[in-house]
């Protein structure tokens, strides 16, 4: 069986890294930072006409036709940029809340449990991961429930709402099934309220791969970063590249970042639990360390504020808590386990 990527997938990642690069260079990335983040309309509607949320609807949908594993490419591509906003929840809300696939409504979602919400203010739609979507008159609801909350990811604004459990249990039985006309915040539209298509599990397991993705690509980027760093950097008038903890570093990185997107690029063929749980493991921990290795090896120019090392690292932290966390991805892996066989004839009991 070959796992080798496609033509047609390595072009798709290609022309997606050469439009991030037009769209969303530094300079767009540094204005980010100093709006506070938030979601820049036409950077969504460029992406929403390249088929980047439409990508996994069929064709006589309107959308590309393609599946998990080139979903999984795109997002990867969106981290290594540090593409901000809601994308996977506008990704996942493709087909079920008007616009969103056309990069024309902005989804964010809601996890419940106590997690802030993202870009809430800016949102057309909230997407209860527990099922169901809010707008109109349930969403300004909503937000008015929620109040700002500092942020450790400059371009990522959070809100904590504890109305989630409230909104979910007035879902009822209205729109089940029916997609969601949103038009906009401003509009005064009547506030629809539908159950969500996909089932709440199988939600949060692609919302959870699509952000393995995105840190994937994260853990990709600050390794060339560091490695261009050491090749460039010289201190004591030799290459700090040359120095052995230094190469150390790099390589660790490296060993990271590998086993990580396997471990993704397998889940998003497979599509089971098991494999997305530790796949969001692998890349939250490679999305971090390599984060923390590279800032580290960059030395106290990493931790000034023009760096963008230190962006790396804070939307590492931050997506390590969403969709699937590593204590919920731990339990998932031990289920998975199943009960534990005797060695060698002995005993399983344990303790």
């Amino acid at each position: 069986m070959d796992f080798q990527l496609s033509d047609d997938q390595r072009a798709l990642r290609s022309g997606m890294r050469d439009l991030l690069g037009a769209v969303f260079d530094r300079d767009r990335l540094r204005a980010a930072v100093e709006r506070g983040g938030g979601v820049d309309r036409g950077l969504w509607r460029e992406l929403g006409a390249a088929g980047f949320f439409a990508l996994r609807l069929p064709e006589e949908a309107g959308g590309v036709g393609l599946g998990l594993p080139e979903a999984v490419l795109l997002f990867e591509e969106a981290g290594r940029a540090l593409l901000p906003g809601p994308l996977v929840a506008t990704h996942l809300a493709a087909g079920l809340v008007k616009g969103a696939a056309e990069g024309e409504a902005v989804v964010t979602a809601a996890e419940g449990g106590g997690l802030p919400v993202a870009d809430l203010g800016g949102a057309d739609a909230v997407l209860l991961v527990a099922g169901g979507v809010l707008t109109g008159e349930e969403l300004a609801a909503f937000v008015a429930g929620a109040r700002p909350v500092r942020s450790m990811d400059p371009l990522t604004p959070l809100h904590r709402a504890e109305g989630v459990a409230a909104a979910v249990e007035g879902l009822g039985a209205t729109g089940v099934g029916r997609a969601v006309d949103v038009e906009g915040p401003a509009t005064g539209g009547k506030g629809l309220v539908a159950a969500a298509e996909a089932y709440p599990g199988a939600l949060r397991g692609e919302g959870a791969l699509l952000t393995a993705a995105e840190q994937l690509g994260s853990a990709a980027r600050t390794t060339e970063m560091a490695v261009q760093h050491a090749r460039a950097r010289e201190q004591f008038g030799s290459l700090i590249g040359s120095f052995q903890a230094v190469k150390h570093l790099c390589a660790d990185m490296l060993a990271r970042t590998e086993p990580a997107r396997g471990a993704v690029y397998a889940a998003a063929v497979t599509g089971d639990p098991v494999e997305i749980a530790a796949a969001k493991l692998l890349a939250d921990d490679a999305a971090v360390r390599n984060a923390r290795d590279c800032l580290q090896i960059h030395g106290g120019t990493g931790f000034t504020w023009e760096a963008d090392v230190h962006l790396h690292l804070k939307r590492a932290w931050l997506r390590a808590a969403r969709w699937l966390s590593a204590a919920e991805a731990e339990e998932i892996l031990a289920a998975g386990l199943g009960p534990v066989q005797p060695l060698y004839g002995g005993s399983a009991a344990l303790g």
